[in-house]
């Protein structure tokens, strides 16, 4: 097959040589991703929804976990529910269908909700880095807060709600540039496809689109949470010197505020790691002017790989906290696997009967030895005032002697 033109739509991730429309769709049906793409978009979908679902379920069930990186957490956890129910079921579609099918209103609605996760994630993640950075250098100040209770919850969910309102404004762009592009041949339409980069604002605009959603998405953030986590170290390596001296209370908050700090910095792995191979790709296909002529199986497959990993991060948190965290583990099993993990009620309320029953027997040990005592008195007394006076009457009760006087 001889092809003419090769046009290539970084933005909804198809490659396509074309000639003619039906060479455009044979084309489009015989590519493997055609069909492996959709097939993981639906385990990320299915995931994704169960997880952080659970996630959330289990915060509004248990309300004394409701504390400051909790809220955090949850934050994470509604921007993936939010790019998995607004924008996975529209674009795993764009590999399945030769166009895009939803019109404009869902093309822009997409592309703002990607913004506006990566957002919510990226920075709740710096959020949660500096958090953890404190707690464990300053702990004092930490406990401080902790000891304010509502205040410390207050200003963290204002934090959480100024960081949905910063990706939001960071969105608005998309939602307002986003359109359904006709690519055409010779003045023959051979697909659609949802574009965020409007053609009469030049080539430029695409290129400085990609280099800041870079920064601003990824490289600078990811420096200030690796600047916070360098510190960290540092200070949990000279306060070894210290631990001697340091009661065993403190210890034991050290240890636990460290726990969540790696829970947080399996988090920020995981999210570096997602999000690599997507800004790498673009960053070479727009920024590099001979990108379409230099594309090859490689780039191919870091688009398809980047592509897919983009939209894993928004399943992969919950699988990540159920491995680093028991306490999550626990509620998550309980949450999923109430038919087969034994109810932690019906433990409670054995331990409780058990300590019912110990507590009555303690109770009623403590009445018979009042009750000896009592009765070894009666005797005493009745001995000596059987000395001193002939006439006291004894009378026996089951077992005991009961003077009358």
């Amino acid at each position: 097959m001889r092809y003419k033109k090769m046009i290539i739509d970084v933005v909804n991730d198809t490659s396509n040589i074309t000639l003619s429309t039906d060479d455009y769709e044979n084309t489009y049906t015989q590519r493997p991703e055609t069909y492996i793409v959709p097939i993981l978009f639906a385990f990320i979908f299915i995931i994704g929804t169960v997880g952080n679902g659970s996630l959330v379920m289990i915060f509004f069930k248990h309300k004394n976990m409701i504390n400051v990186p909790n809220i955090y957490i949850l934050s994470l956890a509604l921007g993936d529910l939010l790019l998995i129910v607004t924008c996975i079921p529209f674009t795993s579609t764009v590999y399945t269908v030769p166009s895009w099918p939803y019109g404009q209103v869902i093309c822009k609605v997409s592309e703002a909700t990607k913004d506006i996760s990566i957002g919510v994630s990226v920075y709740t993640l710096t959020a949660l880095s500096a958090d953890r950075f404190f707690a464990i250098v300053d702990p004092m100040r930490k406990l401080h807060s902790t000891l304010g209770g509502r205040r410390a919850t207050k200003f963290t969910v204002s934090v959480a709600v100024s960081i949905w309102c910063l990706a939001v404004i960071c969105a608005l762009p998309a939602a307002k540039f986003s359109y359904v592009r006709q690519f055409q041949v010779d003045n023959v339409t051979l697909f659609e496809a949802c574009y965020p980069y409007p053609e009469e604002l030049g080539p430029l605009y695409p290129q400085a689109v990609v280099l800041v959603k870079f920064l601003v998405y990824y490289a600078v953030p990811l420096f200030v949470i690796s600047c916070f986590y360098v510190m960290m170290a540092r200070h949990l390596i000279r306060s070894t010197k210290n631990i001697p001296g340091v009661v065993q209370g403190q210890l034991r908050q050290i240890r636990a505020r460290k726990k969540v700090a790696r829970t947080v910095l399996a988090f920020v792995l995981v999210f570096a790691i997602c999000f690599l191979p997507h800004h790498v790709f673009m960053l070479w296909f727009y920024i590099n002017p001979r990108s379409t002529d230099e594309y090859n199986t490689f780039w191919h497959v870091l688009r398809m790989i980047g592509f897919c990993l983009y939209f894993s991060n928004s399943c992969i948190n919950p699988i990540a906290l159920y491995l680093v965290s028991g306490t999550f583990r626990k509620h998550f099993d309980k949450q999923l696997f109430w038919w087969f993990v034994k109810s932690p009620t019906a433990d409670i309320k054995s331990q409780n009967g058990y300590m019912h029953r110990k507590n009555g027997t303690r109770n009623k040990d403590r009445i018979m030895i009042h009750e000896s005592s009592t009765m070894a008195n009666i005797r005493m007394s009745t001995f000596k005032r059987t000395i001193e006076n002939t006439t006291t009457t004894i009378l026996t009760y089951g077992g005991q002697d009961i003077a009358l006087i």
